[in-house]
């Protein structure tokens, strides 16, 4: 094994307009492809930023692993138990990659471009870069955005003084122009990723250990199911009290709709996962500095986003949005993670108000068996099985019910909306109070509304992560406070608290 460590930091290199990828620092970290797994996660260990290492075989370049797809990989269930001991090439066949590596004498501001635009899976694995002597090395694609960031400061510089000096270097002046807006467009793309990316930490490691146990679930299920068949096989004539839970649990359906079911979750968690991976590396981004923002356009730019769930087509109704803005300064804050926090609220507001316009007009879902149980139970305790005021019932799939008269509590009688009032403080504290006019979360759910992983949505709609998240970006990141005013009936009113100017 070979390491030789070419790091230092893009930002205290001295980088010009034409630069080009032999400027940057790179990684050149070599190991035969025939070296057991676990020497790559010694060097992984050993290296905390090394982003990549490079396969040789018999000293020649026969691929590169990557440190998202090694760990992605080996996080899976008996991965480490079946690839440690084993040959490199062994493990490299499950995730390999075509690569197209760079010539070192590419410019920093093409090869950002040309990184941006490779296929989702690996748009933001390490670049590869090849010598004129025919060596391979590693250039982190951080260190490549740090490298444009500069360059395009360098470029805005260069401009001034060409437009200072007017018409005297007008050829110059164009060519900077253009390479201006290829910046710029690099620039939006990278700053897209920044916002997103303290996202991707939150949900990976939930989603991790989803995606892991659903493998053993849908095996265990298989095998209940097959055991049941055997059952059925060769004790066709089961006992009375056997057959009245058969017809109770509708064990037909249950066996056809039990795999499907777990299918659709593992589908679902593998798109997550998917867009997870393309944002991670956006990570070691300085994507939480604080800045002066206006927060009006914060919460206008989250609702442009979720305008589309404003209307219900399924009934034909919207949700009414109503703005009352005061006269706010500029704040300074974490703006990605405050938007974030709007985002998470203004789409639990959508959730609740559509599902009870959904209710309103005769759509419910359809009960699975868990829930004729508890329907059974509320009948024999007393309640009211058809009561739709109290918690989220999931919203799967719709059948229309007979026209029958249910007493619904005031507030579906009147419009949908949602209300967005912000106002500044005697002692400069801004607050964001969002409230809607949905059915209200009961007081027994309201101790638990920011605890991690507690959601009253049915599964495959909410992980639970949205308001914790919340919190702790007002309170911990903010240093302000998160509260929720509701009622059964009345509503459900946040409330953001938060200085104007951060503390240091």
């Amino acid at each position: 094994m070979l390491t030789i460590d070419g790091m230092t930091d893009a930002n205290e290199s001295n980088l010009r307009l034409e630069s080009t990828l032999q400027e940057l620092p790179f990684w050149e970290v070599e190991i035969e492809i025939e070296r057991p797994g676990n020497d790559l996660v010694m060097l992984f260990n050993q290296e905390p930023l090394l982003p990549g290492i490079i396969l040789n075989n018999n000293q020649h370049y026969a691929g590169m692993v990557s440190r998202r797809k090694f760990f992605e990989y080996m996080s899976h269930p008996y991965s480490l138990a079946l690839f440690s001991s084993r040959p490199i090439r062994i493990l490299y066949k499950f995730f390999h990659l075509e690569m197209l590596p760079l010539s070192e004498d590419m410019l920093i501001i093409n090869a950002t471009q040309a990184s941006l635009q490779r296929p989702p899976e690996i748009a933001y694995e390490p670049i590869l870069v090849k010598t004129t002597s025919g060596k391979y090395k590693l250039v982190d694609f951080h260190q490549l955005l740090l490298a444009h960031s500069q360059i395009h400061v360098l470029t805005l510089i260069e401009l001034q003084q060409v437009e200072e000096q007017s018409r005297v270097a007008k050829a110059g002046f164009n060519d900077l122009k253009q390479n201006y807006t290829r910046l710029i467009q690099n620039e939006k793309m990278a700053a897209l990723g920044q916002l997103v990316a303290g996202i991707a930490h939150e949900i990976n490691n939930p989603v991790n250990f989803i995606a892991g146990n659903l493998v053993h679930a849908i095996e265990y299920s298989q095998n209940l199911l097959a055991l049941i068949r055997l059952y059925q096989q060769y004790y066709p004539e089961p006992e009375a009290e056997i057959q009245t839970v058969i017809a109770e649990i509708e064990l037909d359906f249950l066996t056809t709709d039990l795999p499907r079911l777990l299918t659709s979750m593992e589908v679902g968690t593998e798109r997550i996962k998917q867009i997870i991976l393309s944002l991670r590396n956006f990570s070691r981004l300085d994507e939480s500095d604080k800045k002066l923002v206006d927060i009006h356009e914060g919460i206008d730019s989250t609702l442009v986003i979720l305008e589309s769930r404003l209307k219900n087509h399924q009934i034909g109704e919207s949700i009414n949005i109503i703005k009352e803005y005061g006269d706010l300064p500029k704040v300074e804050c974490y703006a990605g993670l405050l938007n974030q926090v709007f985002m998470n609220i203004l789409a639990n507001a959508i959730d609740a108000i559509q599902e009870s316009l959904v209710s309103q007009h005769g759509l419910l879902p359809s009960r699975s068996v868990s829930q004729r149980r508890g329907d059974a139970k509320s009948e024999s305790d007393g309640g009211n099985p058809h009561d739709v005021t109290g918690a989220s019932v999931a919203v799967a799939r719709y059948e229309r019910l007979p026209v029958r008269v249910i007493s619904h509590p005031s507030w579906v009688r009147d419009k949908a909306q949602i209300c967005i009032h912000t106002k500044l403080t005697d002692d400069k504290q801004v607050i964001i109070r969002i409230s809607d006019n949905g059915p209200g979360i009961p007081e027994s759910f309201q101790n638990q509304l920011f605890d991690p992983f507690f959601t009253t949505k049915p599964v495959g709609k909410g992980t639970g992560l949205g308001l914790s998240i919340s919190y702790q970006i007002v309170v911990q990141k903010h240093g302000g406070k998160l509260q929720c005013i509701s009622a059964v009936g009345e509503g459900t009113e946040f409330i953001i608290k938060i200085p104007v100017q951060l503390n240091s």
